[in-house]
């Protein structure tokens, strides 16, 4: 059975000093906010979490952006505020992950040698 395969999307935010990724449900959900202000930003993200990239693209490791990083770029560490920023600011990407095969525990049954 194939696992993985599944839909990610996010938002994008090239700052001064570093790029941000702030992960979404799905790319209408972004647009639909941006037509009306009053959808809850719950029904938007996936989780409030901003990620900051070291200037190293949408697409590598994500670490958890600090309080004094968001107050740089931002001039607030107010989460709620650096997302609406972000979600004005930034380019909406999707992704899909690639199906993977295989087996998912090679130690259990009879392929493991006792």
């Amino acid at each position: 059975m194939p696992r993985g395969n599944a839909h990610q999307s996010k938002v994008h935010y090239q700052g001064k000093e570093d790029d941000f990724v702030i992960f979404v449900d799905d790319i209408k959900a972004v647009q639909n906010w941006k037509e009306d202000r009053s959808i809850p930003l719950a029904h938007v993200v996936s989780g409030f979490k901003i990620f900051v990239t070291h200037k190293h693209g949408a697409q590598n490791a994500h670490d958890e952006a600090s309080k004094q990083i968001l107050e740089n770029e931002f001039g607030t560490h107010n989460e709620d505020e650096c997302m609406i920023k972000i979600l004005e600011g930034g380019s909406l990407q999707e992704t899909e992950s690639a199906e993977r095969q295989g087996p998912k525990n090679e130690t259990m049954g009879p392929r493991m040698a006792h």
